[in-house]
């Protein structure tokens, strides 16, 4: 049912927007302690072997050394369960410098602590190592023969897939790769620890605080009230951010050793080695149809890569049983040892890989059918979720497909590959469908009215800059018709009520029924307070008393604003608390998001030119709690899929598994210059079913599809099915 709203689904200003921009928003980097110290890690130099020595005499002599921490010299710690039912996950359950092997290039052999944090670097660069470094390291999937270690990851299995394979008149059996990719972030990893009377105190860019506190009481022995994790602001994380990494554990037992508090400051190489990455993987994808295009089998088998100290499964088979209706359905995926540090969850994890490949070879299919690449996909566009046997709980693809081809123009497009010019330019057009799964987290949050007239709300979440701080103003705006700039949101705290992750495009759908849930039991403690003996509305009912743009109010219209009403009683506030969690909704529904990309790519054959130069897209994600923020980080996700379709790519050495453009330099990324022009529709069809503001998640949705997008425009352009991201010149131009 549609409800109308005064703040929730419009446009809003970032409510952190005056401190980002006057640089009041404290970053961890920005973040001092008295007589603190800076670490500075050593990486190690190979990816396969063991560390034989460590001379430190040089680096211990420079000046403002105050330690160096090794294996040998370092603290006997316990390892996390590394749980996410318990919320202690990590992303290396390793600890730093826990014996002497090498397993990947970057791993830290040692942290240098000094005075300054030029000190602790140049003393970090005198630290002089010596290897046994062993042959056969495994630099990525791509360059290995194996497909995969025998630990199968992931199966699942709907029908007869072989069956209806070996029977299909039409059918497609091809392989896709996709090369590793780094998350980029803006802001490092960072990490400042501080211990006051053996209570524990971190500063921290993390995507989850409360995870980090969890992870840091199991490793440190620790009761969990005695550590507070603290991140305000995060210059981004797209998932690397999401889990506690060794670097953080070595700060803290520094800063513990030391009796000071430390900081550390990844640098950019150390961040790219030791900081996470998506996993490069290799992706068989066979599909079966009738003559008439109606789907009959699915395969998606895949490889994917973790590593020797971690495992991590980055599920890319997952969305394939459920975005086209198919009877017949079999997964399976396995796993490939490297020598390169743990990958980790990435913008979109597992399901954008995934959708790379099926959507290149629904493609693929619809060629070899005769049938237009859009008519294909909305023949099986259900209305029921194919894997579950549940309906969808809000779904309008078929809406999405209508509203971005019509604006692209799809229409006119000639099917006939490079038929399509302007000037010296060959234009390619191809689309794609996008996806991502609609998941809630436990969450708890506390609002106070305050008799200044302010509200506070306070959740235990963190807001790593797509504006979470703004849709929890917005939510208790809403509901109690206060004034935005008269409420503050306390978010980033450990001590906080403990709210969700900020991943997976969880946060909103998660935070706020919890907020609304806090905020209307404070106003029932207003209620209380307005009816007692001497209130403003003493005697009353208060079932018959409404919240009204601050103000209590009966049935016969008498206003009290709940400033009035504290103050009357000589209350500095009245609090509510109010905490949430997935219930049965999922017995009754399955949750989706959806949507659909159309792209234009310009191939200038002359000079061995490709480029997007549009890229029009639509998406149902329920309710944009605000479409200005919603709509940049469907942007975003764009942006970044341009670099995943064309730019980006980990290069390891064959030789040695080293990594070799661990920098900004040599790893390339979209940039200003490779801008196309970008149109995005949000639909507005709330979700009620999945919360009471109707919202799914954004964050992810933007990102998947993109890069199939491209791939299939490319060929369409050029010709050439390149199926190995990412597409680069020297592809388009081989043989």
């Amino acid at each position: 049912m549609e409800t109308q709203t005064r703040v929730i689904g419009h446009r809003t200003p970032r409510v952190d927007g005056e401190y980002k921009l006057t640089g009041k928003a404290d970053y961890t980097v920005d973040w001092q302690a008295e007589a603190m110290l800076y670490g500075y890690p050593v990486p190690a130099s190979i990816a396969h072997g063991n560390l034989v020595a460590l001379h430190l005499e040089e680096a211990l002599a420079m000046p403002g050394v105050v330690e160096i921490f090794y294996d040998g010299n370092f603290p006997e710690l316990s390892r996390s369960p590394n749980s996410m039912a318990h919320q202690d996950q990590v992303s290396e359950v390793r600890l730093p410098f826990e014996d002497s092997r090498i397993h990947y290039a970057g791993q830290y052999v040692a942290l240098v602590v000094a005075e300054s944090f030029e000190q602790a670097r140049a003393a970090a660069q005198a630290v002089r190592a010596e290897y046994r470094q062993d042959a056969g390291a495994i630099g990525s999937l791509l360059d290995s023969e194996a497909d995969g270690q025998p630990l199968e990851a992931k199966r699942q299995v709907r029908g007869d897939a072989d069956g209806a394979f070996e029977q299909a008149p039409v059918k497609l059996d091809q392989t896709y790769s996709i090369a590793a990719e780094s998350h980029m972030q803006m802001e490092p990893h960072a990490t400042l620890a501080e211990w006051r009377d053996n209570r524990l105190i971190v500063h921290e860019s993390t995507q989850g605080v409360i995870y980090q506190q969890k992870a840091m009481a199991r490793v440190f022995g620790l009761a969990e009230e005695d550590v507070e994790v603290i991140s305000h602001y995060i210059g981004s994380g797209f998932g690397n951010k999401l889990f506690m990494w060794p670097h953080a554990v070595a700060t803290v037992a520094a800063a513990r050793e030391l009796g000071r508090p430390v900081k550390t400051v990844l640098p950019r190489q150390q961040d790219m080695t030791c900081g996470g990455n998506r996993p490069a993987s290799r992706q068989r994808l066979r599909l079966a149809a009738d003559e008439q295009g109606k789907l009959l089998s699915i395969h998606h088998d895949s490889a994917t890569e973790t590593s020797l100290v971690h495992t991590f499964v980055d599920a890319i088979g997952s969305v394939s049983p459920s975005l086209y209706a198919c009877d017949n359905v079999a997964i399976s995926q396995h796993l490939l040892e490297v020598n390169h540090g743990t990958p980790c969850p990435m913008r979109g994890p597992g399901e954008t890989s995934g959708i790379f490949a099926l959507e290149c070879a629904m493609d693929e299919l619809a060629i070899a059918l005769n049938m237009d690449p859009l008519e294909l996909r909305r023949r099986h566009d259900s209305r029921d979720d194919p894997a579950k046997g549940l309906p969808w709980s809000s779904k309008h693809l078929d809406a999405c497909y209508d509203s971005a081809a019509r604006r692209f123009g799809w229409a006119r497009r000639d099917p006939v590959v490079g038929s399509m010019t302007e000037g010296d330019e060959i234009l390619g057009w191809g689309m794609a469908t996008s996806s991502w799964f609609a998941g809630r987290q436990p969450c708890a949050a506390r609002v106070e009215l305050r008799a200044d007239g302010s509200i506070m709300a306070a959740c235990g979440t963190q807001d790593i800059g797509t504006g979470t701080y703004t849709v929890i103003a917005q939510t208790v705006a809403e509901l109690t018709g206060v004034a935005i700039e008269h409420i503050e949101v306390r978010l980033g705290e450990s001590s906080l009520p403990a709210g969700p992750l900020s991943g997976g495009s969880m946060a909103t759908a998660t935070t706020l029924p919890a907020v609304a849930k806090a905020v209307r039991a404070a106003i029932d403690e207003l209620k209380e307070v307005a009816t007692a003996e001497n209130g403003a509305f003493a005697g009353a009912d208060p079932e018959t008393l409404t919240l009204e743009d601050g103000a209590l109010l009966d049935e016969q219209g008498k206003r009290a604003s709940f400033s009035e009403i504290l103050t009357d009683h000589k209350l500095g506030s009245v609090n509510g608390d109010g905490d949430t969690a997935p219930g049965d909704e999922r017995k009754q529904y399955s949750f989706r998001s959806f949507g659909a990309h159309f792209v234009e790519v310009r191939w200038d054959p002359g000079i061995s030119r490709i480029r997007v130069a549009r890229v029009v897209s639509s998406f149902d994600i329920g309710r944009a709690i605000n479409p200005a923020t919603a709509r940049n980080q469907v942007e975003g996700s764009i942006v970044m899929g341009i670099g995943m379709g064309l730019l980006e790519k980990l290069e390891y050495d064959p030789r040695d598994a080293r990594l070799i453009n661990n920098n900004y330099s040599d790893y390339i990324v979209t940039c200003h210059a490779d801008m196309p022009e970008i149109d995005v529709e949000l639909l507005d069809n709330p979700d009620y079913a999945f919360n009471e503001f109707g919202a799914r998640g954004v964050g992810e949705i933007g990102l998947t599809g993109v890069a199939p997008a491209i791939a299939n425009a490319v060929h369409h352009a050029t010709g050439k099915r390149i199926r190995d991201l990412p597409i680069t010149i020297d592809k388009l131009l081989a043989d």
